[in-house]
């Protein structure tokens, strides 16, 4: 399907706008690099001196080239034994931003009363401390295990299973929408990476902002350009 550039930095496909916001019940949002301007793992990684070499298989995961999201995470993990928990503070504090116009795009979406998922690859150190930030209504991502204040290069299983994967993205947004009483097709998935693309491929609308080629080329809306909060543009009042 042809992709057509609805205004500077912003494509289209599938869809002529306006659409209505307030259509819409759920907003599921990935994390890294999409609500924030950091890939947490790769500047987790820092600190035990190896972010060269997690940074290289996260980009190589985020670009669809490795095909077991699963296995990818539980070796950058492994590179992080030893990391402490003061380090992680550092990352929190110092490193991790709100990516632009992410707090317009949230309230807007609370507004029209929406329900807001973060839904992410990443650890629950950051996913708590960002869905409490944004007021966000639900948040589901990986847990590190830590013993003695450090990491024991390991994830520890939680009540939904073992590692938030692609697949888990997917089943978390179908979740949610049977929860709050919505299809899938009243969803919007924001994401930038492949893992994100089984939630984004049954979410009414699918939207990647400043995605990797796979992600942007599958996506009903494409944010190359701007904050997030771009998004807006393609609703009526």
């Amino acid at each position: 399907m042809p992709h057509t550039e609805f205004a500077p930095g912003l494509v289209i496909q599938g869809f002529t706008p306006p659409l209505r916001l307030h259509d819409y019940k759920l907003i599921a949002f990935d994390m890294d690099s999409t609500l924030i301007n950091i890939e947490c793992v790769d500047e987790i990684a820092d600190a035990a001196g190896r972010k060269a070499e997690v940074a290289a298989i996260t980009e190589a995961a985020m670009r669809g080239e490795i095909t077991d999201y699963k296995e990818s995470l539980r070796q950058r993990v492994a590179l992080l034994e030893g990391v402490t928990q003061e380090h992680l503070e550092q990352v929190y504090r110092h490193r991790l931003q709100l990516n632009p116009g992410v707090d317009e795009l949230v309230e807007a979406c609370r507004d029209a009363g929406l329900q807001t998922l973060l839904v992410s690859g990443g650890f629950t150190f950051f996913s708590d401390r960002v869905k409490h930030r944004l007021r966000l209504d639900n948040a589901r991502s990986n847990l590190l295990e830590m013993v003695d204040g450090r990491l024991t290069g390991r994830m520890v299983d939680q009540p939904w299973g073992d590692i938030c994967d692609g697949a888990e993205k997917r089943r978390t947004l179908l979740e949610t929408c049977e929860r709050i009483g919505c299809y899938p097709s009243q969803a919007i998935a924001v994401g930038d990476g492949a893992n994100d693309l089984e939630m984004m491929g049954v979410a009414g609308l699918s939207v990647a902002y400043r995605a990797k080629p796979k992600v942007r080329a599958q996506a009903k809306v494409a944010i190359d350009m701007g904050g997030l909060d771009r998004l807006l543009e393609v609703f009526g009042a």
